[in-house]
Formats: structure tokens, C-alpha cells, sequence
């Protein structure tokens, strides 16, 4: 890599993202491109050659390198994007992108380190421990989900990558202490409203369909988890002989932000020796305020704790925080030491201290994974090879600071409860569950006291707005009812965009109604 060709090649790419934001309202929040448009645009294979500039003089670098933004980014890949960092963008859940988020991120693909074990890249693993613990003292998260006790935090891409491991972990807990051909007879507890990442980690890790239980939520707990059922289920497994190991539990669900009460759940858990899972992908980052962390209130019984920082917490993706109490959980299910992976480190368990020691003129390391002196991450994890992914969330932590972040997401549930209260305004419409976060869900009501008419109309009222451009929302589904879903949270999101959202939706009302009468 040449250093002044990255210099030049970089100001340019930087210029046309900065460029890009600076217009992002523009473009169509939803993209209007049929399946297929790229194909149409592109060769069938790369060039033997470069594009048309193989002569291009050395000083007309930066020429090429604009030619080619204008030509293939603008024309051919930006009309095919969904804009998620539109200011009116509404639709499942944000995904945050900020400058210190950026810039980290582009310090990582410069460093090009790959950190799977302490030695591969010290300061990536020590770092990674590091902001996980400022991370986990920011929501108050019990001591024994940090790194200096038997626990500790680690990044994985996502939340469902999250789900899997701490369910791998917990499947070869059990299977230790009951036998490997207990398989068939383990079982998995959540809500119907847990995210369906729970059953492609049930899939993966060979829990058998039927014992997989996802319980029954409903209006009259605000589709959270009932204690009362889950017990009821977990008795009546006992008594034909199934054994239950894992409970998964939800702060925010996808669909309405349900929260289950970790508390109770976590003391049935505990009493029928489960492992106990708390997602709180979404939710979590609103946990950093001190008037929304009662909300995690009995965490304290939990196994494992996530959040996604990507989501909610100005971190570009992808980076999502999994704490765990028991490392060696994890390690012991996941962990391979073939020889060409064994290094020598020096042995202290104290990430602080300088782990290098100078002897007769050569560096002298002693052995320290073996005797588990490090955090090797590797073994926390399903894949080998890591991103530096904590540079992005430390510049994140480092250059807002806690009062910041707060108000960041104080003000988006601001607007939530605005977009709210506009719905209250207007009697054609409903607001289906109560608000907890920056997540809105409303309906639009028909006119007869039709269910299906009236699930059909929402459904077009969805297609409606989305097919404008000006803004994008999602749905989902909750007692059978066809239901919108208004989630604040991208960056740039102001009141104005709320605001021209809901003239849409209201403008899109009135023609399906009328033409309904």
C-alpha cells in the first residue's frame, strides 16, 4: 500500500461520504430498484484489466478515483441502497452510524489486525475487556459480568450470534452434568415475542424443534412473558422427564418493546438450574439513563446479558456486546488449541500490566493461555478471526461521553412521544400498546368493525407511504392484528421528519378510506 495513494485515494472517499450525508434526503428512504437492476448494470466478470484507465498517468489519480465515485457508486449502487441513516427512516429498528463511530471503523480497516487470540494483537483484546467494562458500569451491570472476576464482556457481530454461543455454552453445561445422550431431552423457554434468532440457535445447536417453547404473549402483560405460564410449562416437562436448561428473556422486544420481568424470571430459572439469557439488542442502550434502567431490574439473576451498540448507540455496525459471569462457560464449548495457534505469553492475569519482560538482551514470554493468564477471544466465539471492533465503540465512548449519549437517546424517545401524541389527535387511528422506548405502534382503524378490512387497509397503508420515498416504516403482528410500526432513532432524525412522516400517513389515510367507503 502505497502511503500518498491512501492519502489521496482516502480525502476522496471521505469527501463523497461526507457528500452523501450532506444530501441523504434525497434519496428515497426505501429503494425503488427492482430484483435484479445490478446485474443489468455491471459485466458479467471483472476486468482483466482496469476500466478503461489502464493509461492513466500517475497524476490523474484523483481524476479516476472521481470518474469512478460518479460513474458506479451515484449512478449504480446508490439508487439500489435503502437509506438506513435517513432522517426518515422509521422502519424495524435503527442501526447508528455516527463520526466517532466512522472513524473508528476506519481505523480498524487501516490497522487490518486479525485478533483472535491475545498474542495475534494485544492491545485489540485488552482494549475489547477495557470499554466493555466502562460499557458494563454504564448500565450497571453486576460486578460479575466484568473482566476482572470469572466473567467479562466481548464484542460479536450480532445479537443472534450472541444467542448462539451463550446457548452452545449452556447446552454442554448441562450435557456434562446429565450425559451427551440427554440431547433429545433439553428444552429452551421464551416469549413468542423473542426474537426468532432463539430458533436458528436451537437449529444450530440440535435442540429438537418440539422442545424448543415459545410461550404465549398477550395484551394483558403487554405481550411480555408471564412467570405464572412459564412455570406451569416447566412443570409439566419435568413431569414427563424433559429437562430444562435454557430461558431466554427480552428487554424491548422486536416487535413492541415488550419487557419481560427479568426478576421473577431469573429466580425460576435459577431454582430449576437454567441458564438465563437476557436480550436486550435494542432496549439496552436506553439503560445507560438512569430514569430507564429499572427496566434490566434483575439482571442480577441473569447468565448473560446483550446489547447492540450498533443498534441504538452511535456505533457503526457491526457491534454487539455479549457480558457473561462464566467465561469458562463459553471457553469450554468453544474453545480448539491446535498447535499452530499455541503462542507464549507472558503469565499474569492483569490485562494492565506491560506483558513483556526483557531478558539477556531477548524478549522472554512465558506461557499464559494454557494457564488461562489471558483472554483468548477466539474461544468466546463461533468463528476464529476478529475485527478490531472495540476501536469504533471506545472512539464512540471516548468522544461523547456518557451526559451525551444519554441525551442522544433521550431525545429520540422525545419524538416518539410526540409521534404519539399526534396519533391521539386524530381518531382514525390507534395506539395498539403502550410506549416504553422510541418505538411507536398504531393502526390505522377501519371503518367497518371488520378485523381482516381492517388488516388489509393497514397493509396498505404501509405500501402506500413506503412507495412515496419520503419515509419508511415496518409492521409487524400482535393478537392477530395487522400492526404499524414508527421507530425513532437514526442520527439525523428531527422533529420536521416526524412531523412530514405523519402528514404522509395521515394523506395516505384519507384516499384509502375514502375509497373504501
Amino acid at each position: 500500500m502505497d502511503a500518498e495513494q491512501l492519502r489521496e485515494y482516502g480525502h476522496k472517499m471521505v469527501d463523497f461520504i461526507a457528500d452523501y450525508y450532506k444530501t441523504i434526503e434525497n434519496f428515497p428512504v426505501l429503494s425503488q430498484v427492482e430484483p435484479g437492476y445490478l446485474r443489468n448494470l455491471l459485466p458479467d466478470s471483472a476486468p482483466n484489466q482496469p476500466d478503461s484507465f489502464q493509461h492513466v498517468l500517475d497524476g490523474e489519480v484523483a481524476q479516476l478515483i472521481l470518474e469512478f465515485i460518479r460513474l458506479y457508486i451515484q449512478a449504480k449502487i446508490l439508487p439500489g441502497l435503502t437509506h438506513w441513516q435517513s432522517p426518515n427512516y422509521f422502519a424495524y429498528y435503527p442501526s447508528n452510524s455516527s463520526v466517532a463511530g466512522f472513524v473508528g471503523e476506519m481505523l480498524s480497516a487501516g490497522l487490518n489486525i486479525v485478533g483472535f487470540s491475545w498474542i495475534a494483537s494485544p492491545a485489540a483484546t485488552e482494549l475489547e475487556m477495557i470499554v466493555l467494562d466502562w460499557l458494563a458500569k454504564m448500565l450497571k451491570l453486576p460486578e460479575d459480568f466484568l473482566s476482572a472476576g470469572q466473567g467479562g464482556g466481548v464484542i460479536q457481530g450480532t445479537a443472534s450470534e450472541a444467542v448462539l454461543v451463550v446457548l452452545l455454552a449452556a447446552r454442554d453445561k448441562v450435557l456434562r452434568r446429565v450425559g451427551k445422550d440427554a440431547l433429545e431431552k433439553l428444552v429452551v423457554y421464551a416469549s413468542d415475542q423473542t426474537h426468532s434468532s432463539l430458533q436458528k440457535a436451537c437449529q444450530i445447536a440440535g435442540i429438537h424443534p418440539e422442545n424448543c417453547r415459545l410461550l404465549k404473549a398477550t395484551s394483558s402483560t403487554n405481550y411480555a412473558l408471564s412467570p405464572e405460564f412459564l412455570s406451569e410449562t416447566i412443570s409439566q416437562d419435568l413431569t414427563i422427564g424433559l429437562i430444562p436448561f435454557f430461558l431466554c428473556a427480552t428487554v424491548g422486544t422486536t416487535s413492541s418493546t415488550a419487557v419481560d420481568p427479568l426478576l421473577s424470571l431469573g429466580k425460576i430459572a435459577k431454582s430449576n438450574g437454567m441458564w438465563f439469557h437476557v436480550d436486550a439488542a435494542y432496549a439496552g442502550s436506553a439503560c445507560v439513563c438512569p430514569e430507564f434502567r429499572h427496566y434490566m431490574d434483575g439482571v442480577e439473576e441473569a447468565d448473560s446479558f446483550n446489547m447492540n451498540a450498533h443498534k441504538w448507540f452511535l456505533t457503526n455496525f457491526d457491534c454487539s456486546a455479549l457480558w457473561v459471569k462464566d467465561r469458562s462457560a463459553l471457553v469450554q464449548a468453544l474453545s480448539t488449541n491446535p498447535e499452530y495457534l499455541k503462542n507464549k505469553k507472558m503469565a499474569d492475569s492483569k490485562p494492565a500490566k506491560t506483558w513483556f519482560l526483557m531478558y539477556s538482551g531477548k524478549l522472554a514470554k512465558l506461557v499464559a493461555s494454557q494457564a488461562n493468564m489471558v483472554v483468548d477471544y477466539k474461544d468466546w466465539q463461533v468463528p476464529l478471526g476478529r475485527r478490531f471492533r472495540s476501536l469504533k465503540l471506545w472512539m464512540v465512548l471516548r468522544l461523547y461521553g456518557l451526559e451525551n449519549l444519554q441525551c442522544y437517546i433521550r431525545n429520540h424517545i422525545k419524538l416518539a412521544k410526540h409521534f404519539e401524541n399526534l396519533i391521539a389527535q386524530d381518531p382514525r387511528f390507534e395506539v395498539v400498546t403502550p410506549r416504553i422506548f422510541s418505538l411507536v405502534c398504531f393502526r390505522l382503524l377501519p371503518v367497518r368493525d371488520n378485523e381482516s378490512h381492517g388488516n388489509k387497509l393497514n397493509h396498505q397503508l404501509l405500501d402506500a407511504v413506503n412507495s412515496t420515498g419520503s419515509a419508511f416504516i415496518s409492521h409487524t403482528v400482535l393478537s392477530g392484528k395487522y400492526i404499524l410500526r414508527f421507530a425513532v432513532g437514526a442520527p439525523l432524525t428531527e422533529e420536521k421528519h416526524v412531523n412530514a412522516a405523519w402528514k404522509v400517513l395521515q394523506d395516505k389515510a384519507t384516499s384509502l378510506l375514502a375509497e373504501s367507503l
